[in-house]
């Protein structure tokens, strides 16, 4: 057995609360054991024996959950009788029985089952150090509008320089179209019949941009989307719809054209405000040139996003900014009633502030939603403590490159999916947001080079995974767009060229979705490859949802029961599924 394969850390996400039970995972080396055990019990839990006071255990078996390129994940779920645990495992192959416990490894025998200085522990398991997912996310699926280019629903606010509403015209990075909150409004009853329960808006407040991330006022709505009567209104009536709503809280940074920001360049370091950025040289008569400025690789006198100089960043270290900020969180949840928050360029900002910008949202609303946006791992952020998920980039980028351009193979696509998803919890996986595009990326229909077919089977593939699906606005309409600003065309309200056929999959795929969500979010799951096809098996009391998918270019046959009930597919027929073909059954 090699030793230096085997990992366990307690109260991660190899140990934490979810149910009143404690989930425990050992990372072993891949194939190095066949059965391994946990052995576990109060630690205060002792009996008298032939005048030995003896420790009372128990041992349970552990099964494989997941399987990577190197390693097997072994899991157990325990309910303690106490609030309270100390634990080790028994490894076990054909060579050796060994224990592995907080002080690495030792020979199984009485003597060390005894010694409850070698176990993990944890002293006391807290509900309120749980790492819950609200109760509707499981069931939710996002739709992603920038408002700038949904709808244009009132012309008494357009920007001046406003252009006419087409889905043809490439915009520029300095574009406007008008698109506002009364054009949301007046295509909620589309987004309801589409299937769609929560709706992710990009930047709404006051700014002198298309996108608003650079902030200039956060209790102000923008004038060219309305006000906050028109806000009210939206919110009510997705919220009867049951829609449910979250903003963007862009507080990593402000726009250089902010209140604050400005009083900076006028009173130097005599503002107020000066200790509210990173400002490293005092010069404001360069400061006031380059603010307006997107400089690629080009140093400013003050941090910012990026090469910014137009989005200064805050310090929110300083009290003032913090209670700023929290002061705006606290005024949209309590005088708006949204469900949640997504926070731009999460992971610029300290821990300190997330720790109480999330426990003052829970106050608030217990099962609010606070997403992240984090590209790369995001396990610091997702300890219970923080966030409820992130913005699943990684997870993007693995569909990207297994189902789309096709790097790997069916069994190396699955385990560096195990892989991901084994870096956090499954209350944290099932609140991730899975999306596939972003009005950061290209759109998912340019990624699959005008392959509708292969489109639809990235999205049902997407649609039974763990996390909260997102769909970028316009995808259901076969909606196409390169990187920023291609990727924010206007909204295509013309359904004499929509791709109908299109809208059709994708409300079939989302009521497929909300109907069977407990298999994908509660359900046992085995994933596997059969004959260079993928297999997903779900498993609940009521019976197994199977997905097949064929990611090859080769036809492959499939044997379904006679009692089987195909719930959705793609390119099968004659018990033959073709490349880019899928096929969803229910089996009870």
């Amino acid at each position: 057995m090699n030793y230096a394969t085997v990992y366990h850390r307690p109260e991660s996400e190899f140990a934490y609360i979810e149910d009143k039970q404690i989930v425990l995972r050992v990372r072993i080396g891949k194939g190095q054991v066949e059965n391994v055990n946990c052995i576990w019990g109060d630690p205060y839990d002792f009996e008298k024996k032939n005048g030995k006071n003896l420790w009372q255990f128990q041992s349970a078996s552990m099964t494989i959950v997941a399987t990577t390129e190197y390693f097997d994940y072994w899991e157990v779920k325990l309910r303690p009788l106490n609030s309270r645990i100390q634990y080790l495992f028994q490894l076990i192959n054909s060579k050796e029985n060994i224990l592995y416990g907080d002080s690495g490894f030792n020979e199984n025998s009485n003597e060390n089952i005894q010694n409850l200085g070698l176990y993990f522990k944890l002293p006391y398991l807290h509900e309120i150090d749980a790492q819950n997912s609200p109760t509707w996310i499981g069931k939710t699926v996002w739709y992603q509008i920038f408002p700038e280019r949904f709808a244009n629903g009132d012309k008494n606010n357009d920007p001046i320089n406003v252009l006419p509403w087409n889905f043809k015209t490439k915009p520029t990075p300095n574009s406007f179209f008008g698109g506002d909150l009364q054009g949301i409004i007046d295509h909620l009853d589309y987004l309801k019949k589409l299937g769609i329960n929560g709706i992710y808006l990009c930047p709404i407040f006051k700014s002198t941009s298309n996108h608003k991330y650079n902030t200039m006022d956060y209790f102000q709505i923008d004038p060219n989307f309305g006000n906050k009567e028109k806000f009210h209104q939206l919110v009510n009536e997705a919220h009867k719809r049951d829609i449910r709503i979250m903003l963007d809280a862009v507080f990593n940074h402000i726009g250089s054209d902010s209140v604050q920001w400005q009083d900076v360049l006028k009173r130097n370091s005599q503002s107020r405000y000066f200790d509210w950025f990173y400002i490293h040289q005092l010069n404001t008569d360069n400061m006031r040139e380059i603010q307006n400025e997107f400089k690629v690789g080009k140093k400013v006198p003050y941090d910012a996003f990026g090469y910014s100089a137009f989005m200064p960043k805050l310090n929110t270290e300083n009290p003032e900014v913090e209670k700023y900020l929290l002061d705006v969180a606290k005024y949209w949840i309590k005088e708006f009633d949204i469900d949640g928050w997504r926070l731009d360029v999460a992971n610029e900002v300290d821990h300190h502030f997330w720790r109480q910008f999330a426990e003052m949202c829970h106050q608030l609303k217990p099962d609010f939603y606070i997403l992240g946006e984090v590209w790369n791992s995001a396990r610091s952020w997702l300890q219970g403590d923080q966030f409820s998920g992130v913005m699943n980039y990684a997870f993007t980028s693995l569909i990207k490159e297994g189902l789309i351009e096709k790097k790997y193979s069916g069994k190396q696509f699955l385990e560096k999916l195990s892989e991901q998803e084994m870096q956090y919890s499954d209350p944290v996986n099932r609140s991730m947001m899975n999306i596939l595009d972003s009005h950061d990326t290209t759109r998912l229909l340019n990624d699959c080079k005008n392959d509708k077919d292969l489109e639809r089977m990235v999205l049902a593939f997407t649609f039974v995974q763990r996390g909260t699906p997102c769909i970028y606005y316009g995808d259901e309409i076969g909606m196409t767009g390169e990187e920023d600003p291609d990727n924010r065309k206007c909204m295509n309200w013309n359904e004499n060229t929509q791709d109908r056929k299109m809208l059709k999959f994708v409300t079939d795929l989302i009521k497929f979705r909300k109907l069977n969500f407990q298999y994908f979010t509660s359900g046992k799951r085995k994933s596997q490859i059969q004959k260079d096809l993928i297999k997903l098996n779900f498993e609940l009391k009521k019976g197994q949802l199977i997905a097949y998918f064929n990611n090859t270019n080769e036809v492959k046959k499939i044997y379904l029961k006679m009692t089987d009930k195909i719930l959705l597919c793609q390119n099968y027929g004659q018990k033959e599924l073709k490349k880019n073909g899928f096929v969803m059954i229910r089996r009870s």
